[in-house]
């Protein structure tokens, strides 16, 4: 029997491998460098760039787990209509959102229409959207999204358009030449724009019309008061997709739309993003309990029609879908600049490590669009003898509000006390990247999982398009991963003996981002310093030793800029990259060491901070000319111009001095460090820019620019011994 989908090795592996052995040799002649040339002069610098060193290899050894024998996955739709037809199972699908202001309901409506418009059986649909800030705009803005529903998947059905997200679709569409097709699509264009206004005016005014407030029994839930950190549970099933009178404008069955509120008091704790999912599974438990379960970020929409049927290609197939617990999608974004400015394009994690890690027992699960399989996201460990019972899903009709009442009762601050739920069951919790330790443990029970990067993506959604989010989003990814290395949850510890060594290797690659901001921040202060003050850290121009240290700098160099241009990147979009790398070691993963450290002392708690979706006018035009955005008094930028105008004084004093004195030690002794401080400072001149030069809105603030040069001349002061 065919196979539903094909597993293909990445070529040019023997190259590679040749590449990863001499780098490899050259790492390690580096430090044996370090370790028996210690000068008597400078020891503790000396010493100190012996640790840094050591600990990049070490880290780019860890790297290596997913790139020496990465596969790529290849999905058979057709063979899949060919043996099922119309036979496949229930799916439902999740949606969090949390807060009106900085998800706007119109920008998650999109996200949610784009969802019910699969190219799949809609009877066996079933969107949730969990909204955690339990407010009554968004579930005004779902209700008067499951009415354009009647008109939009019929027009999305006739036309086979792609995206199936309004928002996305209508701006890039050309009119229809056929006049049928133009009445048509102006219609919906119209109609969509008309309920996109309505929704973005009551947003604005922040209370929803009494007049409007009839026309549906949800909005009583609202009647009582409460807040978004203190209200009652609510549940309400929008569209019943079992009712016979759910119909599209054409008499066809729609999908079961739900919206869900779990219960918030302020004297519980809500785990938020895994307490909310937590909750949809016991939720939709009850409503449609179907075996497969999907998630998407709220401003993620589906790009793809059939990636339900790619990712079941996977679940159904004969030979290894009983072994995979869930299929992960790439994470992409619609709104990148073409050079890339914060680095945030995901390419090379996307196309590279994530199948890389599929070699060795499957990707991360990333927290967006992934398709579980509910019984292993509740728990349940592999065996062999496992058999899912595809046909599983709640097939009778029941009174709606029996229904809502019932599903209501498992969203209660109180339901989870005294269970293992967040522990064994469900999404685990105590994490801010609840959905890495979810999928490590999954891992660790016996399951495998899939990536799927198909020629379309599947999902796309709305990247940072400041430095400041950019900053925030890594500092939470890196904070949240470092913590899980320095748990129990450790991939060494928790899973030695239960997934092999690479894939425990993999996961580690994303926890020790943390703590790679120590040698970083090291590296691109000490050596400066020592230009400036004559210490030499690096071998002679003359000497054999300084050969590896070439080496190494340069072919690695190299092939980053050739996985980055093999992923789609430009070369200036990965020299975008190399400065967001280490602007993000110096600010967000020094901040993630320095929280874990204070949560481990008892310092603090853990938290969760919604990266906003929204700009203004100006930060969009800037960040559309690629123009890098602070405008802001913020310590992160202190550091990133403290370092800076460490670099830029240090090469000119430095070089100052050797020309002043006539000798040639520049070029001797000096050769190494004049191009790593000459680097530094050509990597930042959009900094020195900012600074400086630039008058609008978005520059480094002055009192940013005054406190930099004070850190920077106490910095001046620190001996190089």
């Amino acid at each position: 029997m065919e196979r539903l989908f094909a597993t293909e090795k990445v070529g040019g592996r023997a190259l590679y491998k040749l590449h990863a052995i001499t780098v490899f040799v050259g790492i390690c002649l580096v430090l044996y460098y370090r370790a028996t040339h210690v000068p008597a002069a400078g020891r503790a610098a000396w010493l100190g760039m012996l640790a840094a060193e050591l600990w990049f290899g070490f880290y780019w050894v860890i790297t290596q787990s997913v790139r020496w024998c990465p596969i790529r996955r290849r999905a058979f739709k057709d063979r899949l209509a060919t043996r099922y037809g119309q036979r496949l199972p229930c799916v439902d699908i999740f949606v969090c959102t949390a807060d009106p202001q900085s998800e706007p309901p119109s920008l998650v409506m999109a996200t949610i229409l784009s969802l019910m418009a699969y190219n799949y059986p809609p009877e066996k649909l079933n969107v949730y959207l969990s909204d955690d800030g339990g407010s009554i705009l968004t579930f005004y803005a779902l209700w008067e999204a499951s009415a354009f529903a009647k008109h939009w998947l019929p027009f999305c059905r006739r036309y086979n358009i792609e995206p199936r997200s309004p928002a996305a679709y209508f701006p890039q569409s050309d009119k229809p030449n056929d006049p049928r097709a133009f009445e048509e699509w102006s219609l919906v264009k119209g109609l969509y724009e008309e309920m996109t206004e309505r929704i973005d005016s009551i947003v604005r005014s922040g209370k929803v019309p009494e007049e409007i407030k009839v026309n549906h029994k949800g909005f009583s839930e609202w009647s009582t008061g409460g807040n978004s950190k203190d209200h009652q549970p609510i549940v309400q099933i929008l569209i019943d997709g079992k009712d016979r009178d759910a119909v599209d404008k054409e008499g066809n069955v729609l999908p079961t739309l739900v919206y869900m509120a779990r219960e918030k008091r302020p004297q519980y704790h809500h785990n938020f993003k895994a307490g909310a999912m937590n909750a949809l599974i016991r939720v939709s438990s009850v409503i449609s309990n179907s075996p497969i379960i999907m998630n998407v970020d709220c401003d993620m929409y589906s790009n793809n029609s059939d990636s339900i049927r790619e990712a079941l290609c996977f679940f159904l197939d004969e030979e290894m879908g009983h072994k995979i617990a869930f299929v992960q999608y790439p994470q992409n974004y619609n709104n990148m600049t073409k050079n890339n400015i914060y680095g945030n394009s995901l390419n090379v994690i996307n196309q590279v490590e994530m199948g890389g890690m599929d070699t060795w027992g499957g990707p991360l699960y990333i927290g967006t669009g992934c398709f579980h399989r509910r019984e292993a996201l509740c728990g349940r460990t592999f065996t062999k003898d496992y058999k899912e019972d595809w046909d599983r899903g709640i097939k009778t009709q029941q009174r709606i509000d029996l229904t809502e009442e019932k599903a209501k009762s498992l969203a209660t601050c109180t339901y989870e006390l005294n269970t293992l739920w967040g522990n064994e069951i469900g999404l685990k919790y105590g994490c801010p990247v609840e959905d890495v330790i979810t999928g490590l443990a999954i891992h660790c029970r016996g399951w495998r999982s899939v990536y799927n990067d198909p020629p379309r993506a599947a999902f796309v959604g709305v990247g940072p398009t400041t430095i400041a989010q950019t900053i925030l989003q890594h500092k939470r990814w890196s904070e949240g991963n470092f913590s899980i290395f320095l748990s129990k949850y450790c991939p060494f510890l928790f899973g030695h003996g239960k997934t092999k060594l690479p894939h425990q290797m993999g996961y580690c690659i994303y926890g020790l981002w943390a703590p790679n901001s120590l040698p970083t921040l090291y590296y691109v202060v000490i050596p400066s310093l020592g230009l400036l003050k004559g210490a030499s850290l690096f071998p002679e121009i003359m000497s054999p030793w300084i050969t590896p240290f070439i080496y190494v700098s340069v072919v690695k160099n190299i092939y980053s800029l050739y996985e980055a241009l093999t992923s789609g990147d430009t070369m200036r979009g990965w020299w975008n990259g190399q400065r967001m790398w280490m602007v993000k070691r110096i600010t967000s993963y020094l901040y993630g060491v320095i929280d874990n450290i204070r949560k481990l002392l008892g310092l603090s708690k853990m938290g969760f901070v919604v990266s906003p979706k929204i700009s203004d006018e100006d930060e969009s035009k800037r960040y559309e000319q690629e123009i890098m955005e602070f405008g802001t008094s913020s310590p992160e930028y202190v550091i990133i111009a403290t370092i800076a105008l460490l670099n830029l004084v240090c090469l000119v004093g430095g070089l100052a001095q050797f020309l002043t004195s006539g000798q040639n030690m520049l070029l001797n002794n000096f050769f190494l460090q004049v191009i790593l401080c000459g680097l530094l400072v050509v990597i930042n001149i959009p900094i020195y820019e900012a600074m400086f030069l630039r008058k609008d809105r978005g520059r480094i603030p002055f009192p940013v620019t005054l406190a930099s040069l004070g850190f920077m001349m106490l910095a001046l002061f620190v001996p190089i011994v």
